[in-house]
């Protein structure tokens, strides 16, 4: 996976455009250019996004058995957190207490 290193000091901070226009067609050409730069920028986003996300294709039982208990020790880590909320706090911030009749 290729990671480019994005330029961002020509972004911060934001600088206001200093340009002075006279004629319709200077404030076209610099509408084009504008376009331009956010389709360049959408490009260069859609890459970067759908390389987050990247599936991956090989995976093994063992792959398959780790992920399955990686995510079940988060859900028993999380049941007991909010068992200890709920006997401590009465639930979380104030949710799931008992109902006062």
């Amino acid at each position: 996976m290729k990671i480019e290193k994005l330029e961002v000091n020509n972004m911060l901070p934001v600088q206001k455009p200093q340009n002075t226009y006279r004629t319709l067609e200077e404030i076209r050409q610099r509408k084009d250019e504008l376009l331009d730069e956010m389709q360049t920028d959408n490009k260069q986003f859609s890459t970067l996004w759908g390389e987050l996300f990247v599936k991956r294709e090989d995976t093994s039982k063992g792959d398959y058995i780790a992920s399955l208990v990686a995510n079940s020790v988060t859900v028993i880590d999380l049941f007991l957190l909010y068992r200890k909320l709920k006997k401590s706090y009465g639930g979380i911030m104030g949710l799931f207490g008992k109902k006062k009749r």
